[in-house]
């Protein structure tokens, strides 16, 4: 989600807990990350590995010049094969200790297994913070926690409109990423920074589409 987009949902839950919410829980990524110049660990469920907000952290990383808040994303399988960036077992929450991150995202509740090592990790001087449906055990273990309810269902038979439609795990961490580059910059380089990934975009959109050979 481009910062045209992010802009536009913000605009549309004005007056929402979520804009606040997500910056809130931006802090406190970035207060946990950068002091310590990294070391942030991303780790999803076994049903949910996440993806997009590993990549999307990777861009806000890029863009605001804190190379801090580039994640290691630590995955349930790994294949033989897969590149290095992609190869990171749960074997490494092991080491996780002081001055490390974890953040955790489950839309549902953890293995046990999975939570045993987060729980080591805190123990171990590690960060926890926690993205997700809220379940006990896991706002237990993290020093801060974002909850995202599911949407409730809509009676309509037509579709809602997107304005009306219940906020979901994956906007969240639109927001949540789009925050952490934002605020780590000065203010009075905020307009800046805006103008400069518009024109980009623009760039893109404007761009012809690559040759196929």
């Amino acid at each position: 989600m481009d910062a045209v987009r992010v802009a536009l949902l913000r605009e549309v839950l004005a007056g929402t807990r979520w804009p606040a919410a997500t910056r809130r829980f931006a802090a406190s990524l970035r207060s946990s990350v950068v002091p310590h110049g990294g070391g942030l660990l991303l780790v999803g469920t076994r049903a949910y590995e996440p993806w997009h907000l590993a990549a999307h952290l990777v861009d806000e990383a890029a863009w605001s010049g804190r190379p801090e808040l580039a994640p290691l994303l630590v995955r349930h399988r790994v294949r033989p094969g897969d590149p290095a960036h992609l190869a990171v077992g749960l074997g490494r929450l092991q080491g996780a200790g002081r001055g490390e991150t974890l953040l955790l995202v489950a839309p549902e509740r953890p293995d046990g297994g999975l939570l045993e090592r987060v729980h080591d990790a805190r123990r171990a001087g590690a960060t926890v913070l926690a993205l997700g449906s809220g379940d006990p055990e896991v706002t237990g273990l993290a020093h801060d926690a974002l909850t995202v309810d599911p949407p409730e269902p809509d009676p309509r038979p037509e579709p809602a409109p997107e304005s009306t439609r219940g906020i979901d795990l994956d906007m969240v961490q639109h927001l949540v990423s789009a925050a952490a580059g934002e605020n780590s910059l000065p203010s009075t380089r905020g307009r800046r920074r805006l103008r400069d990934r518009l024109s980009r975009l623009a760039d893109q959109l404007t761009s012809p589409p690559p040759a196929r050979w």
